[in-house]
């Protein structure tokens, strides 16, 4: 049998030493914040960073949600648009601003693979020589660039598909036959069934690691059953790389440059392993050095280590979200974004977005509370919708005092079985 290959030798370290080297590198991570992020000087304010060197310590820090990170961007979007959380200054040292939903900026440091994402496609068996079909979107946010340095980092060659024009990324798949694909595995399933429509070739495809969506056991099945490995991967554009699945496909591991926690929702207390709970992470990119990071999504440790050799924790995979911010085909949608539409209207009161479908089929309904029931009301309001959150929604116009009085603005109403 053949030996398993490592991305390098960090992955199968001992557990002991990789928590003893990820705890002695926190006080260091949580001082460098603390000296080069006027954010994390405010946030982290008479913390002894030299005593930040465990997990117990880690757990006392307050931690940081991705509406407060918003939240101080557009106060100070003016004088510096990332909030004071980068370190870096533009120039040489940053390669590239992006933008996500929000909007929130975030910045590219110019380092060899720098959000980490080598590693997860090595995991899915991406090598050396391999040309790899990038369907992420390469317009403003992050998620084509992740996976194209990580490709690079492993040795790959990528074809920028992008997203969009079916037909012609079928016709690049047939003519210059990569063997891997990057990109939602909602587009990578209609691009199979477009490929089954036309008769186009497109079996060079046998392995894709995928993001910004769910996939469901049965989806993977779906691609297996086509001839192609689908893996997943769980990265943000603020942290790079999370956790990414191997061909155990039992759970994610948890890449080796950030310490993950789980803790109770909407607090900052871990909870103990094997308890669903909010993920919380703490990267150790001194570019971007976000210190207990709430990211909103939910997940669950699992018990002992992953059957390929790689020793780090593992994480049971996306479990929904923790609040009311949620995942759209690949893109975040935030409750301010929702009232910023229903404030363009006078003549709207409440909004109520619902997100409705199986995983790689959403469908968002914009539903808001009006006496007007002018078909063009309904028009200008999903236009709205386009230019705020960039994706396209229906929009059903309600009687006043029709929707739940809850508190919602947003509605998960989607299958995860």
């Amino acid at each position: 049998m053949a030996q398993p290959e490592f991305f390098d030798a960090l992955e199968t370290r001992p557990p002991e030493q990789r928590e003893r080297e990820q705890m002695g590198a926190l006080a260091g991570q949580v001082a460098h914040a603390q000296r080069h992020s006027a954010a994390f000087a405010e946030i982290l304010q008479g913390i002894d960073a030299a005593s930040v060197n465990s997990r117990a310590a880690l757990a006392r820090l307050p931690v940081t949600r991705k509406t407060e990170l918003l939240e101080r961007q557009t106060a100070l979007r003016a004088t510096d648009v990332f909030g004071g959380f980068s370190t870096l200054v533009r120039g040489p040292a940053m390669t590239r601003v992006f933008s996500s939903p929000g909007p929130i900026y975030e910045p590219e440091g110019h380092v060899r693979d720098y959000w980490r994402a080598g590693r997860c496609l090595f995991a899915a068996g991406f090598r050396a020589g391999d040309l790899v079909h990038n369907a992420f979107s390469y317009h403003m946010t992050p998620g084509a660039f992740i996976l194209e340095s990580g490709a690079h980092a492993v040795g790959c060659t990528v074809f920028p598909a992008g997203t969009g024009q079916t037909e012609q990324q079928l016709q690049a798949i047939a003519e210059l036959k990569p063997e891997a694909y990057t990109g939602t595995p909602s587009f990578l399933r209609i691009l199979v069934e477009k490929a089954q429509e036309s008769g186009t070739n497109i079996s060079s495809l046998r392995k894709a690691v995928v993001g910004g969506e769910a996939l469901p056991p049965s989806l993977r099945d779906w691609f297996a059953e086509r001839g192609v490995a689908v893996y997943q991967s769980y990265a943000t554009a603020d942290l790079g790389l999370v956790a990414y699945e191997t061909t155990a496909r039992e759970g994610l591991v948890l890449d080796e440059g950030v310490i993950v926690e789980i803790v109770r929702p909407g607090t900052r207390e871990p909870v103990p392993d094997g308890e669903v709970g909010e993920l919380v992470v703490t990267t150790l990119n001194p570019a971007y050095p976000l210190i207990r990071f709430g990211t909103g999504d939910l997940s669950a440790i699992l018990p002992g280590p992953c059957p390929t050799g790689r020793t780090a924790p593992r994480i049971k995979g996306w479990m929904g979200r923790a609040d009311q911010t949620t995942k759209v085909r690949g893109m975040f949608v935030h409750p301010s974004q929702v009232a910023a539409i229903a404030q363009r209207f006078p003549q709207v009161g409440k909004a109520r977005l619902v997100v409705s479908g199986e995983m790689a089929n959403d469908r968002m309904c914009l539903r808001v509370e009006t006496h007007d029931t002018d078909a063009s009301l309904s028009q200008q309001i999903e236009g709205a919708v386009r230019d705020v959150t960039k994706l396209r929604a229906d929009v059903e116009l309600v009687q006043p005092g029709s929707l739940p009085n809850d508190g919602k603005v947003i509605e998960d109403a989607r299958s995860y079985q």
